[in-house]
């Protein structure tokens, strides 16, 4: 299906469509006739004899300096140059069509006055399967992800890499490919091309629908222990939400009852002599609602950045700015600072606090599963009879106390700034290095998560005549499908990868839900 781009209606799942699945991009034709305004605005301003920044002066620091009208088209190529210097590894694929997207997104908006063919490029360059090579750090998320955005820009003016079939090209070769000549950048273009949140907000669309997937396994691995350690699903009960309805911890809770709608196991110990269980069972729509509640958060900023003007300047009609603005700003072209990432930054800050709780959750009751000395009676040390002569599960906690570890020591980005630009640039969001760090913790979360279904597929193999609910248990086959219940020692770490992609995919999540939705 193709994606149409309208500058107001992209979503989350859209990018994901886009930079995963290959789906082809449009652009409305109500959004080219807002481009097409846009640059007119911008011709008649260059026209004219006042000084605009990002138009006809110097960038940062240097905004002083008036550039002559018979210099801009440099001018714009001298920026992408210039601030083409990134570092570190080079972004994904999957991360490279993601900035794409969402800077195509803003664009076509209709506030940032470029001409028609640039749209016509970017979209060539993601239907063609062109992949700019980008460099991952040099962003400081204010005055957009400049660096990031250099990069991806370059190959339009058929300079910079890019990888075409897996061989990676220059740009000019790497657009004759799909038939374009390299652009000749007119005023504005360049510092629109490069000056956005789109790496920033690229990576945490992509955060979001992962997110969304693993919270949901982390749900069915979660009852999965619930059940195996003969734990009680009272605390999901909806009388304790109701008297504090947070939503999300409604939604775990009830997702919890459905995954044990029909459980022998917990038929089997509703009257038991067990008060209370442990924190990591009895709280779980606590503390995975909490995290569900942060993730929402966080869609809520994406939404209205993926769909949001975030260059600088901007160029409105007459119409639309304030007619009191006044000092070397011609009328309709106003600068300000959308640029700066930190709607973004703290919400990413968050989740990724709240993505590293949820693997300690998790590991929590890994432990519970394996560990001797607090196990349930049915259940052998380290989940094997032989223990002892096996060690069976033992590591795999090991693994995700390292990958906890890992997500402890990513610390907040958001919270420091270094100024740059000679001062002029004295407060940046750091939100591309948030975004980056809260993708790490996502993949280190889903592998806390494998771990847990793992070792809770297998300690359902020492429950005894007793089924499970019909969520869990479509859960338990789809865990075997992908791993033989282990009866002696073997390395794990491929399977705990296997049911990691299946979590960081959705599939197990999707299968779970279906299979529900089928018994109802």
């Amino acid at each position: 299906m193709t994606v149409e781009l309208d500058g107001g209606s992209l979503t989350p799942e859209g990018v994901a469509a886009v930079a995963r699945n290959d789906e082809p991009v449009a652009v409305t034709e109500d959004a080219r006739e807002a481009v097409r305004a846009s640059r007119t605005r911008v011709e008649d301003v260059v026209e004219g004899e006042e000084p605009v920044y990002g138009l006809n002066t110097g960038f940062g620091q240097l905004v002083t300096e008036r550039i002559p009208n018979g210099e801009l088209a440099r001018l714009q190529t001298n920026l992408l140059r210039s601030h083409a210097s990134g570092a570190g590894r080079e972004l994904t694929r999957e991360e490279v069509r993601a900035l794409m997207v969402t800077r195509l997104n803003a664009l076509v908006k209709g506030y940032s006055g470029v001409r028609e063919r640039v749209i016509d490029h970017l979209v060539a360059l993601l239907n063609e399967g062109i992949h700019p090579v980008v460099k991952s750090r040099g962003s400081l998320g204010a005055s957009g992800d400049l660096a990031p955005l250099a990069h991806m820009a370059l190959v339009l003016i058929g300079e910079g890499q890019a990888l075409v079939d897996g061989e990676q090209l220059r740009g000019d070769r790497a657009l004759a490919h799909a038939g374009l000549e390299p652009l000749s950048l007119a005023a504005k273009e360049g510092l629109a091309l490069i000056n956005g949140t789109q790496l920033t907000v690229g990576l945490a669309a992509l955060a979001v629908v992962d997110a969304e997937r693993t919270i949901d396994s982390a749900d069915v691995a979660g009852a999965l222990t619930t059940e195996v350690t003969m734990g009680t699903t009272a605390s999901c009960d909806p009388a304790i939400q109701n008297v504090r309805p947070h939503a999300g911890q409604s939604v775990s809770a009830a997702n919890v009852r459905s995954l044990t709608a029909e459980s022998e196991i917990v038929e089997s110990h509703r009257n038991c002599d067990r008060v209370q269980d442990a924190y990591s069972i009895r709280c779980l729509p606590q503390v995975h609602g909490a995290v569900r509640d942060a993730i929402d958060h966080l869609r809520e900023a994406v939404e209205v950045e993926l769909n949001s003007a975030t260059d600088n300047p901007l160029i409105f009609s007459a119409t639309e700015t304030d007619d009191r603005a006044s000092g070397t700003e011609s009328v309709g072209v106003i600068s300000g600072g959308n640029f700066h990432g930190e709607p973004l930054a703290l919400r990413l800050e968050y989740v990724r606090t709240a993505l590293t709780d949820l693997a300690a959750i998790c590991e929590r009751r890994v432990d519970r599963l394996l560990n001797p000395n607090i196990q349930e009676d049915h259940l052998p040390p380290f989940l094997t009879e032989n223990s002892g002569l096996q060690s069976g599960c033992m590591i795999a906690q090991y693994t995700a106390a390292a990958l906890l570890n890992e997500n402890r020591s990513l610390g907040a980005a958001s919270t420091d700034t270094t100024p740059v630009s000679g001062g002029q640039e004295d407060h940046v969001s750091m939100s591309a290095q948030a975004a980056l760090n809260a993708r790490r913790v996502l993949e280190n979360t889903a592998r806390v998560v494998a771990v847990e279904l793992l070792c809770g597929a297998q300690a359902f193999e020492f429950v005894e005549e007793l089924s499970l609910g019909i969520g869990t248990e479509r859960a338990y086959e789809r865990v075997r499908e992908r791993v033989d219940p282990l009866t002696d020692d073997r390395p794990l770490s491929g399977e705990i990868e296997t049911i990691e992609q299946s979590v960081q995919s959705g599939a197990l999540a999707s299968s779970v839900s279906e299979h529900l939705h089928d018994n109802r």
